[in-house]
């Protein structure tokens, strides 16, 4: 009998722009757009393999779920299942890692520049006629920084703090990393410091550390008022990492010089997260992971994470 896999909330995966045959090999899909959270029990009820990237999957939808077998996140964050519960139930959940460094340390370098050169609200401007109203060839509304030999920090340096460290030293960026772990050797080109010096040395800082209860509003207003003035801070982590209240507060009086964020602490936010009209602010929809490119790494690995289940060699097990 061939395995039903259920895909709870497929179209942020997959809009279109990718296929689910991979999964197809392994049994009859039936892939749902999105799940509201009265549907999900319902639509796993009959399942043998459920996926899901942001539904919840709570104990009570495990329990009822009498034929699961199997639960896929088609992410790296598994917080939206009861792990336990499936733990209990001998259900293993399996989480996908490594699919999108690069293009997240992209993201990071495209709010950097974007601060930089002040890219979008120069184009902005120039597209509502300023350019053609001016006397000279050229002109800006902001100083322009040139960013080699400046001081990047780092907070975590996995693999995705990796990689925009390298990234960095490619600008020509002094680059200086937190970790956990200080005794590992030091990557070429990165100094590790504590996390204190890293909030008063860096002129640029990038969050990449786990959500954990020691780094929730790790960004608190005691460490953005060691900042320099002149700082940015960028966040593609977590959105709680950062104390949302404290952070518009520094950005609307000016105390720091702006904030690159990619995720806030609830996703879609609230219209009145204070992130969303602060001052030099540039919040973007948790777009870091989602090029093509990682998107459909992100497919294929969860699709070879489902296969070895079925062929009896679970992998990226997390419960």
């Amino acid at each position: 009998m061939a395995m039903k896999i259920v895909v709870l909330d497929g179209h942020t995966l997959n809009p279109g722009d990718l296929s689910w045959s991979g999964f197809e090999e392994l049994g009859e899909v039936v892939v749902y757009e999105r799940s509201n959270p009265e549907e999900v029990e319902a639509r796993s009820k009959d399942c043998d393999a459920l996926i899901t990237n942001k539904a919840i999957v709570s104990e009570k939808t495990i329990q009822g779920a009498s034929s699961l077998k199997y639960i896929g996140v088609l992410a790296t964050g598994v917080n939206i299942v009861d792990t336990e519960a499936a733990a209990r139930q001998g259900v293993p959940v399996c989480n996908v890692v490594g699919y999108g460094p690069e293009s997240v340390a992209q993201m990071v370098f495209a709010h950097i520049l974007n601060f930089t050169h002040r890219l979008a609200e120069h184009a902005q401007d120039a597209q509502s006629g300023g350019w053609a109203k001016c006397p000279d060839f050229c002109y800006w509304k902001h100083p322009l920084l040139e960013i080699s030999g400046l001081t990047l920090g780092i907070v975590g340096l996995g693999e995705i703090g990796s990689a925009v460290a390298r990234i960095g030293r490619g600008f020509g960026l002094n680059v200086i990393a937190y970790t956990r772990n200080p005794d590992r050797p030091e990557p070429e080109g990165v100094a590790w410091v504590g996390l204190d010096e890293l909030f008063s040395r860096s002129d640029f800082i990038s969050l990449h550390c786990p959500l954990t209860p020691d780094t929730q509003n790790l960004v608190d207003a005691d460490r953005i008022d060691s900042m320099k003035p002149n700082a940015f801070i960028v966040n593609t982590g977590r959105g709680p990492l950062v104390d949302e209240k404290a952070l518009a507060a520094a950005l609307n009086s000016g105390r720091i010089a702006g904030a690159g964020l990619d995720v806030l602490s609830s996703e879609p936010p609230s219209s009145d997260n204070p992130l969303l009209s602060a001052k030099n602010c540039a919040v973007t929809p948790h777009i870091a992971w989602a090029t093509k490119a990682a998107r459909a790494r992100l497919m294929k690995m969860s699709v070879e994470n489902l296969k070895s289940f079925i062929e009896g060699k679970t992998i990226n097990r997390v419960n």
